[in-house]
């Protein structure tokens, strides 16, 4: 659908047949920015209102799950983790995978669970999975503060290389609004795709260095290891915060050309079913 100037000089609104793979309507959610700020912001007072610990969630999560990776893989198994000290090197990892996670969980359930909105009113869809992806971002900057915070408290300086942290930030989200966007619109299809969404989180994190370092992969699987774009973008993220060992460039390349490979596939793949939300869902 696109806007026009009618004869008189009235807005119309021109309604046109798509294709089979239809392109992603990007122009139509640029203009509907103020929008996704609402669905945003609303998400986010959803996600804390009436909560014992509030924001407090975001700081306990990622706390948590340090603390028993310390446990298991610093203590008991000892990893060794580029002379960092363990929960640094782990909470450096937990913060930038979460954004992916979360958000991958979120945009999965997130176009089932605004059917009232898509079957009153119309609006471009792709704004839902970016929303659910908007609410975990202030997830994020909160664990991004609590890792600054124990940096200062451990004596452990930044380098000039946190300048490069954004561009992993860019890409976890872009991961997470691509696979969120696919099962979200798979999930319209086909509800059990969220039971396979809890399970294929918890595999793709044992998957991602997170509680391990990427050097422990045998040299000749790394290339492998590219194919999954969090690699590379944890182990990026990290060298950001803490200066651990840059990843390899075949690493870091693969990461970067399967994070875009999976944006817009699974963009592509959300703008072909989402002309059957209403009916379907």
């Amino acid at each position: 659908m696109t806007d026009q100037t009618g004869p008189c000089g009235a807005a119309e609104n021109l309604i046109v047949p798509v294709g089979r793979w239809p392109l992603p309507r990007l122009g139509e959610v640029a203009r509907s920015a103020d929008l996704l700020g609402f669905f945003v912001w609303r998400d986010v007072k959803t996600r804390y209102s009436q909560t014992v610990f509030g924001v407090g969630w975001a700081v306990i999560q990622p706390i948590t799950t340090m603390l028993v990776f310390w446990v298991v893989f610093g203590r008991l198994i000892g990893v060794e983790s580029y002379g960092v000290p363990y929960p640094l090197f782990c909470l450096a990892g937990l913060v930038v995978w979460n954004l992916f996670s979360q958000g991958m969980t979120n945009a999965a359930g997130s176009v089932v669970a605004h059917q009232n909105q898509i079957t009153k009113i119309y609006f471009p869809r792709l704004i839902i999975p970016l929303a659910a992806i908007g609410v975990v971002l202030v997830d994020f900057l909160i664990g991004l503060a609590l890792l600054l915070c124990l940096l200062l408290w451990e004596g452990v300086s930044v380098g000039p290389q946190i300048l490069f942290a954004p561009l992993f930030v860019i890409m976890a989200a872009a991961v997470a609004t691509g696979v969120g966007a696919a099962l979200g619109a798979l999930n319209v299809l086909y509800r059990d795709i969220r039971h396979l969404v809890g399970f294929l989180a918890q595999i793709w994190l044992f998957a991602t260095p997170v509680a391990y370092p990427a050097n422990l992969i045998p040299e000749k699987w790394q290339w492998l290891a590219g194919f999954n774009p969090m690699a590379g973008i944890v182990e990026g993220f990290r060298w950001t915060v803490l200066g651990t060992p840059l990843p390899s460039p075949a690493l870091l390349g693969l990461s970067l050309a399967t994070s875009v490979v999976v944006l817009v596939g699974g963009i592509v793949l959300f703008s072909a079913i989402e002309d059957k939300f209403a009916d379907l869902i």
